[in-house]
C-alpha cells in the first residue's frame, strides 16, 4: 500500500499544481492585466448613454425604426428577446450561428428575396442591383455589429428623408463610425451600426448622451 502512495504522489503534485497554475493562477493573471491594459474590451466593449449599457460595440441590434440604419440580416435575430419571452420559456439562452442554408435551398432564396422586397420598399431610390451583398447576407455569428462602408452609404437617401438630417450630416455621422483595416491592411473597412443609429438618435434629440 505504502508503495502505491509513493507511486501517486508525484502525479498527484504535479496535477495539484498544474490545476492551481492553468485554472487559479493564469486566468486571474490575465484577467487583471486586461482590467488594467483594456478595462473596455475586458467588460465587453458596451457601449453607454448617461451611464447606462444601451448595446456592445461587438455585437450587433436589429432596428426597425425607419429613422435608424439597418443591419445585416441575422439568423439568430441578433438574440433580442423581450421579460416576457424570458418568464415564458420561449428565450432559455444566448445563441449564435447561421441557417447554413446552400445556395441551393428554396428557403434562403425566400428569405433573400423577402429582404429585397423590404430594402426596396424602404429605399425606393435604390435599384434591386445596387444593393450591396452584405445586407443580404446574414455573418457567420449572426451577431455582425457591422456593415460595409456602401451598405451605409445606400441607405443615407432614405434616412435624409425619414429623419430630416442633411445628406452631409449623416455621410459625417457614418464616416465617424467607420473603422479602418486592421493595421491599415488586413480585412475591409466597416461601419459600427449602433454607434451610426446613435448618434442619429442624439441628432434627433431622443435623448442626450455624454
Amino acid at each position: 500500500m505504502s508503495t502505491f502512495f509513493k507511486g501517486i504522489k508525484k502525479p498527484f503534485l504535479v496535477t495539484l499544481v498544474l490545476l492551481l497554475v492553468c485554472g487559479l493562477v493564469y486566468p486571474l493573471l490575465f484577467t487583471g492585466i486586461s482590467q488594467v491594459i483594456f478595462p473596455k474590451q475586458a467588460n465587453g466593449s458596451l457601449v453607454m448613454v448617461n451611464d447606462k449599457a444601451v448595446g456592445s460595440a461587438l455585437i450587433g441590434q436589429s432596428f426597425t425604426d425607419d429613422r435608424f440604419m439597418k443591419s445585416r440580416p441575422s439568423a439568430v435575430n441578433y438574440n433580442t428577446y423581450t421579460e416576457e419571452d424570458k418568464n415564458s420559456g420561449h428565450y432559455v439562452s444566448v445563441g449564435s450561428g447561421s441557417n447554413n442554408y446552400a445556395p441551393s435551398n428554396p428557403e434562403l432564396a425566400k428569405r433573400v428575396q423577402k429582404d429585397i422586397d423590404e430594402f426596396l420598399k424602404a429605399n425606393p431610390s435604390i435599384k434591386k442591383e445596387n444593393i450591396p451583398t452584405d445586407l443580404l447576407t446574414a455573418s457567420g455569428s449572426g451577431l455582425d455589429p457591422h456593415i460595409s462602408p456602401e451598405s451605409a452609404a445606400v441607405q443615407i437617401p432614405a434616412l435624409v428623408e425619414n429623419t430630416g438630417l442633411s445628406k452631409d450630416k449623416l455621410e459625417t455621422i457614418v464616416k465617424d463610425n467607420t473603422q479602418g483595416k486592421a493595421l491599415g491592411i488586413f480585412g475591409s473597412e466597416t461601419v459600427n451600426v449602433l454607434k451610426v443609429n446613435l448618434d442619429i438618435a442624439k441628432e434627433l434629440g431622443l435623448f442626450k448622451g455624454k
